[in-house]
């Protein structure tokens, strides 16, 4: 089974970034720790991470009938693109959408996203455990 993970805007930035509310893991450990965890459980990973919309919509296009499943952190793009939107729409593979914060206990502008209409499932305010979480629902949907 093929899992791809996209992160969105700002997301290179972990770990440096608001930690309160992001976390202490810079990126690239957490990508790392994902796919060895991918890879523990049967998955085959590969991710992608842009701080810019068009480049996130460029990928997901690519990933047509080439992956089994989408976890993506849209980061600020959760709250307003619709362009990314629509390109999750277009997939028939499950997506989920995993925030590391709870968008819900933030400001006002961060609680709606326009991306769960289309995504399979949210996972959010559980920190770098989102990711995890995210593959465990492939992994078990692959059995």
């Amino acid at each position: 089974m093929k899992i791809h993970i996209i992160n969105g805007p700002n997301l290179n930035l972990l770990g440096r970034r608001n930690p309160e509310h992001y976390g202490k893991l810079y990126f690239p450990e957490l990508m790392n720790q994902v796919k060895k965890y991918a890879e523990e459980k049967g998955l085959q990973m590969s991710c992608f991470q842009s701080n810019h919309e068009g480049e996130i919509i460029d990928d997901i296009h690519k990933q047509l009938d080439q992956i089994d499943g989408l976890i993506i952190n849209p980061g600020a793009l959760t709250h307003y693109s619709y362009a990314l939107r629509d390109a999750l729409e277009i997939l028939e593979v499950p997506v989920i959408e995993v925030h590391l914060s709870n968008i819900h206990a933030r400001e006002s502008f961060r609680r709606t996203s326009v991306i769960s209409p289309v995504s399979t499932g949210t996972i959010c305010g559980l920190g770098v455990k989102g990711y995890f979480l995210a593959l465990d629902y492939f992994s078990l949907s692959n059995q």
